[in-house]
């Protein structure tokens, strides 16, 4: 199943403060651009937690084996000045879209894909502000329809490959999931190019609500997490270059704190 969600950080039950830390950075000639096998993903439902067929791949660049789309989901902030959850040279972007997949090679399922080193790669895209971006409008249109949490709109067909900037750089390290349970396991790959939407388009996801339908409402904006220590991390990069990529990452827990 694949599911398309919008992640709220009030779910996380804590957020810290902002810290910037520069990378240790390389570039490696032998990191190949990565490649995507798709067919479109048949959408049943969409919601915060959607579902529906797919056949969907990631392969290539510093992955060793076929990964397979699970879901995506965007960041935002409040505003345009903030949102994603990478910057770089400390600049922000409004937004941020991540496509989560699985190694279906070693694993039998998401679920024990997640707990594993190399389990999960993440594709990061940062949204900046542009022209309008026709094929995220089908996302856009649904989401009125979607106002408060856990409701369902009925949606067609959408090829997430869409979304993907032309350009194949990007930068990528080992890291965690930014949401519950944390899993240090993932392989994350941020493109260097972002994706144009519009002011319109970014203001239809901040309409989104944290609270059902009779609740005093409560919007989701500001839902992704603040930059975090690199703990001698290496970032590296299919490009030769002069920008400073800030990520966030968590500490590596001893054995003895790590939980599901």
């Amino acid at each position: 199943m694949c599911m398309v969600f919008a992640c709220s950080w009030y779910t996380w039950g804590w957020r810290q403060g902002d810290q910037k830390f520069k990378a240790n950075f390389c570039y490696l000639v032998s990191l190949k651009p990565a490649s995507i096998k798709r067919n479109p993903i048949f959408f049943k439902k969409i919601n915060f937690k959607g579902g529906g067929a797919f056949l969907f791949q990631f392969i290539g660049g510093p992955l060793e084996h076929n990964y397979r789309l699970k879901q995506f989901h965007f960041h935002w902030g409040a505003i345009d000045a903030w949102g994603s959850e990478h910057t770089v040279d400390n600049k922000c972007y409004p937004a941020e879209l991540h496509l989560v997949h699985w190694n279906a090679v070693k694993f039998e399922s998401f679920e024990d894909a997640a707990l594993e080193e190399n389990g999960l790669a993440v594709i990061g895209v940062f949204l900046k502000l542009g022209k309008h971006h026709k094929e995220l409008q089908k996302l856009v249109d649904t989401l009125p329809s979607i106002k408060h949490k856990d409701t369902l709109v009925e949606f067609g067909s959408f090829d997430p490959s869409c979304l993907m900037p032309t350009c194949p750089d990007y930068w990528t390290y080992s890291g965690s999931l930014t949401t519950p349970p944390l899993s240090e396991s993932v392989t994350w790959i941020i493109k260097k190019q972002p994706v144009e939407v519009d002011h319109d388009q970014l203001e239809q996801f901040r309409t989104l609500l944290v609270t059902s339908e009779g609740e005093k409402e409560k919007k989701m904006v500001d839902n992704f997490r603040p930059l975090q220590p690199l703990m001698n991390r290496t970032v590296r990069s299919s490009f030769r270059h002069d920008y400073v990529l800030n990520i966030q990452v968590k500490s590596k827990p001893a054995a003895s704190q790590v939980t599901p």
